[in-house]
């Protein structure tokens, strides 16, 4: 009897180390293999996710529990390769479709889709288009949020970071450079983004953990102290949104019998 009870003691050990430091809230329906954002309005439950290239041009709204509960088709949006969600405080959703594999696109398009709550099925989103700064080489966007009236987009390179930004405004625009850093570490491509709702820690994910970064001043994010939050676990996560100023949700795409969950992380 005591043999068989430290099997079960061990096993349960295992279980709850098998995440590490992240817990599981909830599993993301099969038919989404491939979720590159998460993303979560203010005064509501619903949980926002797209895929990302190869995959439809579908808004998908999911249960605290991970139940499909929407599913908006966008009319006049081609998924070219969506990467990451934001939304703004009256309940609209902006799409990222910025992705860009092989580093040769010159134009880039975010979506906005009007409160989403309030649609049934199909959509058609307003457009902001932008291109890249004078002089920037073409790179892999995965990551972006909404602040004081400016998307702010974070490339996905290796080493190194680069930050542009571009107004909420539809029609074409020219981003604007910010900075650059040098992330420290063996893996070091961000894949999603995000900025707590009173202004002061930004989040920028990776496989395997997060950057916490405090203490900057205006919108050079970078300029301030940059931290490393290990998960203790790694698969393929790619959207985070803050729930409150010290907690995130997380998604990661299914690898096989791997994957597919919504996440709880906290960062103290």
């Amino acid at each position: 009897m005591k043999t068989f009870i430290k099997l079960i003691l061990i096993g349960l050990f295992f279980i709850s180390c098998s995440t590490g430091k992240l817990k599981v809230l909830a599993d993301i329906p099969s038919s989404l293999k491939e979720t590159s954002a998460i993303e979560k309005t203010n005064d509501s439950n619903t949980i926002w996710v797209i895929q990302d290239a190869g995959n439809n041009n579908h808004l998908y709204g999911l249960s605290l529990k991970g139940a499909i509960i929407k599913d908006i088709s966008i009319k006049n949006g081609e998924n070219n390769d969506w990467e990451d969600l934001t939304s703004d405080s009256e309940g609209n959703m902006y799409i990222g479709d910025f992705g860009n594999n092989n580093e040769n696109r010159t134009n880039f398009t975010i979506y906005k889709i009007s409160n989403p709550e309030n649609i049934t099925s199909s959509a058609n989103a307003s457009l902001i288009n932008f291109t890249l700064p004078k002089g920037m080489n073409s790179v892999d966007f995965e990551s972006f949020f909404l602040h004081n009236g400016f998307f702010y987009i974070f490339s996905k390179d290796n080493k190194t970071c680069k930050l542009i930004k571009v107004p909420n405004k539809e029609g074409n625009h020219i981003a604007s450079y910010i900075s650059k850093v040098k992330l420290k570490g063996k893996h070091t491509k961000v894949t999603s983004a995000d900025i707590s709702n009173d202004g002061k820690i930004v989040v920028l994910l990776n496989h395997d953990k997060l950057w916490k970064l405090t203490n900057y001043s205006n919108d050079d994010f970078f300029n301030g102290t940059i931290e490393a939050l290990r998960f203790e676990h790694d698969s393929q996560k790619e959207g985070v949104n803050f729930t409150n100023n010290n907690q995130v949700l997380i998604t990661d795409e299914r690898t096989k019998n791997e994957g597919g969950n919504i996440y709880r992380f906290n960062l103290n």
